[in-house]
């Protein structure tokens, strides 16, 4: 279980993964070493799953961002199996949920410009045997970004 003090700690680290012991006893009123005692117990019992740095996508020359929606024509285990393995072969598509109602599945994408999204669509989803159908939309602004899990 966690206590308030663990998901103070989360809820910091979340908005600055950079803090350091000595700056987290000093948030929470705990020493140095309560504090890196805390953060170790958090990530060796999978509160904690890593640290990553947020790229800006724009400075990266990622000027579309979009979400697509796919919906399979067969629901067999391989059919799953082989978009599940399609998806990680991508690096401009960055999230993959599977969704109830009328979409299977929905990827968040990345690309260059429309060209590249109209590739990735195109000349990769939508050739493959078990997908039926694509929707996409783009990002026309995004007013908050992925925000830290409340805690």
């Amino acid at each position: 279980m966690l206590d308030s003090i663990d998901t103070r700690l989360l809820a910091a680290l979340q908005k600055d993964a950079h803090l350091t012991a000595q700056q987290l006893g000093e948030m929470l009123n705990l020493s140095a070493s309560q504090a890196g005692r805390r953060r170790q117990r958090l990530e060796a019992d999978g509160y904690i799953q890593g640290y990553s740095a947020r790229l800006d996508p724009l400075r990266l020359g990622l000027t579309v961002q979009g979400f697509i929606q796919v919906q399979l024509g067969t629901h067999g285990p391989e059919q799953s199996s082989s978009f599940a393995r399609l998806m990680r072969t991508r690096d401009e598509i960055t999230s993959v949920w599977t969704m109830t109602g009328e979409a299977d599945y929905l990827l968040r994408v990345y690309c260059e410009d429309l060209p590249a999204l109209n590739a990735l669509i195109h000349d990769v989803l939508l050739p493959h045997p078990a997908v039926a159908r694509v929707q996409s939309q783009i990002v026309m602004d995004q007013l908050k970004r992925d925000a830290p899990l409340p805690t």
